[in-house]
Order: structure tokens, then C-alpha cells, then sequence
């Protein structure tokens, strides 16, 4: 379907990439899966950017997988491939989660570190009622974010949860009560994280998401910390924290 590939803009240091089959409820075709991962490369290639806002046009943020297209493909593969490349991401990822988010979106949304909805938000996983098994990236991901008993919920019982679920669980970090909300506090988020420095910012990141999985680097967790104790950032932070205004960051 031409022209309807996901859109990836870059704007300074916040990049934005948007789904666009708003009538399918933002379903992925297989070539959408590849576009992804490709502007994902270029985003991580790009050091200005810090920030990753991934959203979806129209009343859904994204149903998934095209079904239709899953017989002779491994669609978790293709899911779980893209899903750790966006866990992985250098820069901080915010999901903008409006209406259903369904299937392997699920998991997409949940390798973004920031995810925020509305009260019309709900999340459904069809995998054991279609005969799929979730693949190994994804199991991880539930059981480390929602914990096991609510994996269980949604993967094997195949429940729908609402909004209120979503944030009880802790699928959402904010719930918002309807998209004009949804879009102040992500301004909000993303002006905050725009004005962090980056070299505290996206390193902690990282180390914070290793430390999750039960694969800390700490040689390089040791590296990082001792090039943000050395930066001119830090330097910064420090006359700014004193002289009570915004700090200048660089980077360096």
C-alpha cells in the first residue's frame, strides 16, 4: 500500500515516527516491520536525537500484525526482532497509546521505556486463540514490566484490559482522560527528558534496561559513569543548579 509506510520525522533531538493505516487500526504489514527497523537505524545513527515518539494516526494506536499474512511467516520472529532492536534504542522512546493496541503492538509499546494513554485505551493479545506462541522477547518483556501474574492474564487467558487495568498493571505510566490531556502531558514528558543531559540520560538507560534483563555491563556501566563525572555537563548542571536557571547541555 503505497504511502501509507510508517513516517519518520526528525526534528533536532526529538524524532517522531507515525504509523498511517489509521482505517486498519494501524496494522503492520510485513514491509511496515522493515520500514520500522530501518528508521529506527537512522534514528540511532543521528546523535542529535534523544527522544523517540512513536504514535499512530486515527482512533487506534496499532492492532498488530496482519493476521492474514501469518501463515508460512514466523511473525514473532519479525516482532521480536524489531521489538529488542526498539527495547535497544539509543535514544529515550515514548509510545503515544490512544484506543486498541493489540498483538505483537502490545510488546512494541512495552519496549518503549514512557507509555501514555487515554480512558479509551484497551489492550488485547489473540496469540494462544490463534494458535501462536509469543516469542521469547515478548514473554520477557510481559513478565518484567506487568509482572507474572498479569502476563498471565493477557497471554494465556487472552483477557482484554481496559485503561484502568492498563495503568494498574503498569502497561501505562500516565492515564490521561482523553487525547487533548494525552498530548499536553506528553509535551510535558518530552520537554523534560528534551532537557536532560545526555550523556546521564540515555546511559542510565541502557544500564537501567541491562539491569532488568539480569545482564548489567559493568565495566561499561563503570565507563559511562566516569565520562559523565569528566563532561562539561556535569560542570553545567552544576552552575545552573546554583544559579537556579535551565541548564545548557551538549552532550560533551
Amino acid at each position: 500500500m503505497p504511502g501509507l509506510a510508517p513516517l519518520l520525522h526528525i526534528d533536532g533531538a526529538l524524532a517522531r515516527i507515525t504509523l498511517r493505516r489509521p482505517r486498519l487500526a494501524n496494522r503492520l504489514e510485513v514491509l511496515d516491520l522493515q520500514t520500522l527497523q530501518q528508521q529506527l537505524q537512522q534514528v540511532n545513527e543521528d546523535e542529535r536525537v534523544r527522544v523517540l515518539l512513536l504514535s499512530g494516526e486515527g482512533k487506534h494506536f496499532c492492532s498488530g500484525f496482519n493476521i492474514d499474512a501469518v501463515p508460512g511467516l514466523d511473525a514473532g520472529a519479525l516482532f521480536e526482532a524489531l521489538s529488542n532492536a526498539w527495547e535497544a534504542a539509543r535514544p529515550i522512546t515514548v509510545a503515544r497509546i490512544h484506543g486498541g493496541v493489540y498483538g505483537g503492538a502490545t510488546d512494541l509499546a512495552l519496549a518503549s521505556d514512557f507509555r501514555l494513554g487515554t480512558l479509551a485505551c484497551e489492550m488485547f493479545v489473540p496469540a494462544a486463540r490463534l494458535g501462536l506462541h509469543f516469542y521469547q522477547g515478548g514473554l520477557e518483556r510481559y513478565v518484567s514490566r506487568l509482572g507474572l501474574a498479569w502476563a498471565k492474564r493477557v497471554l494465556l487467558a487472552g483477557a482484554t484490559l481496559d485503561a484502568q487495568q492498563m495503568q494498574a498493571s503498569g502497561f501505562l505510566d500516565q492515564l490521561l482522560p482523553d487525547t487533548a490531556a494525552l498530548d499536553q502531558a506528553l509535551r510535558l514528558l518530552l520537554d523534560d527528558l528534551l532537557g536532560m543531559a545526555p550523556l546521564a540520560l540515555l546511559g542510565m538507560k541502557q544500564h537501567l534496561n541491562a539491569l532488568a534483563r539480569g545482564a548489567l555491563d559493568v565495566p561499561a556501566l563503570q565507563a559511562d559513569i566516569a565520562r559523565a563525572n569528566a563532561s562539561a555537563d556535569l560542570v553545567e548542571g552544576v552552575v545552573a543548579w546554583q544559579a537556579r536557571r535551565a541548564p545548557r547541555f551538549t552532550g560533551r
